[in-house]
């Protein structure tokens, strides 16, 4: 896989919800969208709806009456030796979603990142609780994720209670319809429209083959407003190549098992080089006589410079990160009014915004994490 496609929206306060999948290469953050997560399920008798899906008044109409959708299903069942009946039923039924489009358009107006505001809304009572909860609940699953992958509990609970507060939020959205809709209705609006469409019919495809294959009717999955399922919001896509059984039961279950869940998680890390034991970031600060800031945020988030490089550009390093090995890059998160905020990212940095291309969303999945544990262990 090359890097994570996210589809993610950031607000005045600089807040951003995700959806992850892979796809297209880029090492920037992506840029705004928008976004909304509430609750999902699959299979109809076996998991949690806490959410009731979109109803028929807010829906248009069912894509079988488009010929060019029709000619997709049938080009999608013979590229994924699919029953060609099966999967034109199953688009056919999907129906266009004018809420999803709505979603999907680019913002109207430009907003100023605030990291205090989108902090607080990850980093409050509620996620932390819940964290508590959701780590005592499964501690011996945490301790052999973090064995198997090198991941630490800390990111994988972070990550969780960041996508979906630990399953109480997780999509009511048909995913067909979702899907459907920003395949072959994305808006035209959008700067990268096209590429965008191409990569929501490559999700599409992905979801019935895996539904196929997972014997679930596709018409059941509730997601996010772009397909995304589950406690960690994985896209089809990256439900295909990085979702584990680490339960052992044969199936994985991304709603209701909390250890397919953790092994998932910590997979898709460790397939971005989640190095073990390398910290995310470090503190720093400026020598101002030597600071050549343009140069230092030219790569964005992805390190590029070894601390001596780093330094020479007046960054200044203190204690273990001065020892550190591997290339360093300069985070600015922005306050609003107030002074940024800056840290040095690590490798490890970088692989969080694998799953969300923000910078932001990082420190929140890291600091949410580490709330969680001064909570659990005080």
């Amino acid at each position: 896989m090359g890097t994570a496609l996210t589809v993610h929206a950031e607000d005045s306060t600089g807040q951003t919800n995700t959806v992850t999948s892979t796809a297209v290469a880029g090492k920037a953050k992506a840029k705004a969208d928008k976004k909304i997560q509430t609750s999902n399920r699959t299979h109809a008798s076996k998991h949690k709806r806490p959410g009731k899906a979109r109803t028929a008044a807010n829906l248009g109409p069912a894509y079988a009456t488009r010929p060019a959708v029709m000619r997709f299903a049938d080009e999608l069942a013979a590229r994924q030796s699919l029953n060609p009946q099966w999967v034109r039923r199953a688009i056919g039924q999907a129906t266009f979603v004018p809420a999803v489009v709505r979603l999907m358009q680019p913002p109207t107006q430009p907003f100023v990142k605030n990291w205090a505001a989108y902090r607080s809304r990850f980093i409050d009572a509620t996620r932390i609780d819940a964290g508590v909860q959701f780590w005592k609940d499964n501690q011996a699953t945490l301790a052999r994720a973090e064995k198997t992958y090198g991941v630490p509990s800390e990111i994988i609970v972070g990550i969780v209670g960041v996508e979906s507060i630990y399953g109480r939020n997780t999509g009511s959205f048909r995913v067909i319809d979702a899907l459907t809709t920003l395949a072959f209705d994305f808006p035209a609006s959008h700067p990268r429209a096209a590429e965008r469409a191409a990569f929501f019919k490559g999700e599409l495809e992905q979801f019935l083959s895996l539904q196929n294959r997972m014997g679930v009717d596709p018409m059941l999955p509730l997601g996010s407003y772009a397909g995304a399922m589950g406690m960690p919001q994985f896209l089809p896509s990256s439900w295909a190549r990085f979702a584990v059984d680490f339960d052992g039961d044969n199936k994985i279950d991304l709603w209701n098992s909390p250890a397919d869940v953790i092994g998932s998680v910590a997979n898709y890390f460790k397939a971005f080089g989640w190095q073990t034991g390398m910290p995310t970031h470090y503190p720093v600060s400026f020598d101002t006589a030597k600071l050549d800031l343009d140069a230092l945020m030219a790569p964005d988030i992805l390190p590029t410079f070894s601390v001596a490089s780093f330094t020479a550009k007046g960054a200044v390093l203190e204690g273990p990160a001065l020892e550190h090995q591997g290339p360093l890059a300069l985070v600015e998160l922005l306050n609003g009014p107030d002074p940024a905020s800056y840290v040095a990212g690590t490798e490890n940095f970088y692989a969080i915004t694998r799953y969300n291309w923000s910078s932001y969303y990082a420190m929140a999945v890291i600091e949410l994490g580490q709330e969680v544990s001064k909570a659990l262990y005080k």
